[in-house]
């Protein structure tokens, strides 16, 4: 099978409704990076300095030395912008997720401390912050399981959250095969959580983001001043905020480091933020746990099976039928790349329309011949499928006086004689009325009209059929 594994639909159209506490409008998600003493370093065991994520235009990794600048700057982070943006939050009465890397804690216990006595929640950012895309799955894993044990040393509990970060394809799945955590973010996809499969575990997935983030202080296109990280947050959440009065609520991720926000001109952006952002009702500040235990509660993910992951027989089995007596049309719809945005009504019937599509005109023809007539024999003598014998009663075609009756098979019988298939519509779009007005005017058409037209009617009647199957 070709199987193409990114989720590109989503919530779709109508994202549900969160029903966030007290019915707020939009739930806001403030994180601290805690890095600092877990970064790259020699004195940490790596071959090179730190480069990433500095006030140090372009700065690059010093194999075999230590960047004695670099770690000064990631220190100014422990030693001073985290102890001012406790100071802010603390006042503030505002409650904080801390991605908090197992080693940069291990090495910064009064820190750790001020976390836990304002009831921080103390995340995992993994065991070293370094970068993960070229590390082999064993070692991942295994660096994964130390960052836990280390967590849970230093904090006294294990960790709820995981965020790496720098991360490779394997993190997430990773992550949720120790079911260890409540919720993961990296990614960066929606404005709301949602679940992925795991094997046997329901994963939840609050994502986080990259661009309401002063990371952007460090990179280029990003924030000069901190009125410009304001202005950029304030934008957000007067989007989001009236999508929540419309009565489609979202969260807004705000990510923050110690030593970027820490400083004092930098800083004051973020201040402004929260006078604005706390001056409005509605407003849930929430750490991700409490918003991954309120997803949970109020949205859990019920498995139900996917088209997607079907093999060839019971995607036929279950799908053969909609295009009616031709399960070749399912049959080369599988053979197509599939993946999760075929899992709805509207996206199968995507697939299953495009093989039909691509079918030459006698196959197309042939699936035309398979539908049976309007009220016909067949119907008369109950041997349509169970859904043609839905549709047509629909329109109360099971029902018609004599008169009717006559009429339709008369219809039946000029309509096939001119154009060699039977009179094709989708019933449940009208009543008998509009049915037979439709009858008359396009018994006149020429066939090759009446051919696309009947395709098209055939297409339809397909749509209408997954939509009562896939939500």
């Amino acid at each position: 099978m070709t199987r193409y594994p990114r989720d590109l639909t989503g919530h779709g159209a109508t994202p549900p409704d969160p029903r966030w506490p007290g019915g707020a409008k939009l739930a806001i998600s403030l994180v601290l990076n805690y890095e600092e003493g877990g970064e790259n370093c020699l004195l940490h065991g790596d071959s090179a300095s730190e480069a990433f994520l500095s006030d140090i235009p372009g700065a690059q990794p010093w194999p075999g030395q230590r960047h004695w600048n670099m770690e000064s700057l990631y220190d100014y982070g422990a030693r001073a912008g985290f102890w001012r943006l406790h100071r802010l939050f603390t006042a503030r009465g505002l409650p904080i997720t801390v991605y908090g890397v197992a080693t940069a804690l291990a090495r910064s216990p009064e820190q750790v401390a001020a976390m836990q006595a304002a009831d921080w929640e103390i995340a995992s950012h993994g065991l070293k912050w370094v970068e993960h895309k070229d590390m082999p799955e064993a070692e991942e894993r295994a660096a994964m399981a130390e960052a836990i044990r280390l967590h849970a040393e230093v904090t006294g509990e294990p960790p709820r959250g995981w965020y790496t970060g720098r991360c490779s394809m394997n993190t997430v799945r990773l992550a949720a095969e120790t079911g260890q955590f409540d919720w993961i973010s990296d990614i960066y996809d929606d404005d709301l959580p949602h679940w992925i499969e795991v094997g046997d575990r329901d994963q939840l997935l609050i994502p986080y983001t990259l661009e309401a983030n002063d990371m952007r202080f460090a990179t280029a296109p990003g924030w000069v001043t901190g009125g410009d990280f304001e202005h950029y947050l304030r934008d957000a959440f007067d989007v989001l905020y009236a999508e929540g009065a419309a009565g489609a609520p979202k969260m807004l991720s705000i990510g923050l480091h110690c030593r970027l926000i820490g400083r004092p001109g930098k800083l004051a952006g973020l201040v402004r933020f929260l006078d604005h952002a706390q001056a409005q009702s509605g407003v849930w500040f929430a750490r991700r746990i409490d918003i991954a235990r309120h997803w949970a509660a109020t949205r859990p993910h019920r498995r139900r099976e996917r088209p997607s992951a079907m093999d060839r027989a019971r995607f036929v089995a279950r799908f053969g039928g909609i295009f009616e007596h031709s399960p070749w049309v399912a049959e080369q719809a599988h053979a197509l790349e599939l993946g999760p945005a075929h899992d709805s009504a509207a996206g199968l019937h995507n697939a299953l329309a495009r093989a039909f599509r691509a079918a030459s005109d006698a196959e197309r023809l042939g699936v035309l011949r398979a539908h049976p007539d309007l009220a016909g024999k067949l119907a008369a003598a109950k041997r349509l499928t169970a859904d043609s014998t839905a549709e047509q009663a629909s329109a109360g075609l099971d029902a018609l006086t004599d008169e009717e009756r006559a009429t339709f098979q008369r219809l039946n019988a000029d309509y096939v004689a001119k154009h060699g298939f039977p009179f094709i519509i989708a019933v449940r779009d009208h009543d008998k009325a509009a049915i037979l007005a439709a009858f008359h005017t396009r018994i006149d058409n020429d066939t090759d009209t009446e051919f696309a037209t009947a395709c098209a009617q055939v297409e339809r009647i397909a749509q209408l059929r997954l939509k009562e199957m896939l939500p």
